[in-house]
């Protein structure tokens, strides 16, 4: 048996929109707190700042206490960033199963706007199928309101 036939199956999420906003107007809705609170899930700690941890809080599920832990890997102003997004517990089965994943986002300039990458990788099948599932539901509506925050006058 070869080393690929030992590595778990992954999966990533990926979405991919256009917005009518200048890349710096679309990444300070991605790096500002305040405005990531209202379009995803208000963080503790951000910064967008390499090497900084922070947290989301979602709902708990069995022994996971609903705690995403991440830390910043990467970031280029207004063209990219990445940051680890861990949760879940290895007790756990469907919702709240152990997850370490990196979500990214690039923003790349496009005739009137911003076009928008979205990629959340490493969902390890079949382990994190429910994850999988309902966060490619999630970020389906959540990148829109990033948009939607953009455009409102903060």
């Amino acid at each position: 048996m070869n080393d690929t036939a030992l590595r778990p199956q992954t999966q990533d999420i990926v979405v991919d929109e256009t917005f009518p906003h200048a890349p710096e107007t679309i990444w300070k809705t991605l790096t500002t707190g305040e405005l990531i609170g209202r379009w995803l899930m208000e963080p503790a700690g951000f910064q967008p700042v390499e090497g900084t941890h922070f947290t989301y809080k979602t709902k708990p599920a069995g022994e996971w206490d609903g705690t995403i832990r991440c830390e910043v890997l990467q970031v280029v102003p207004n063209e990219r960033l990445a940051y680890a997004w861990q949760g879940g517990h290895a007790a756990n089965v469907g919702y709240g199963s152990k997850l370490d994943t990196v979500v990214t986002w690039t923003l790349s300039p496009v005739k009137g706007g911003t076009r928008v990458r979205l990629v959340h990788s490493g969902f390890v099948l079949p382990m994190n199928d429910t994850a999988f599932r309902n966060m490619s539901d999630g970020w389906k509506k959540v990148v829109p309101r990033l948009g939607e925050i953009a455009g409102s006058k903060h």
